[in-house]
């Protein structure tokens, strides 16, 4: 995606960018699937605030999933 912009993103918003044929839910359990597979992205944003409960994530947060998963 070129014109990809690094913002805060709701959990939803950045999944369905990712998953763009999924139903919202779907969407987000794939994304998180990936992240928690990525034990060093993981922890990388546990380290900036995320939580389990966070419903977006911060553009620094953002940035980290691009730079571990590439942009959506």
């Amino acid at each position: 995606m070129d014109d990809f912009k690094i913002r805060a993103y709701s959990k939803k918003e950045l999944a369905l960018m990712y998953f763009p044929d999924s139903v919202p839910e779907t969407a987000v359990k794939h994304l998180m699937a990936l992240i928690r597979r990525n034990d060093m992205l993981w922890d990388e944003l546990q380290k900036m605030g995320y939580y389990s409960l966070s419903r977006t994530f911060s553009p620094r947060q953002v940035q980290a999933i691009v730079d571990w998963l590439g942009a959506p």
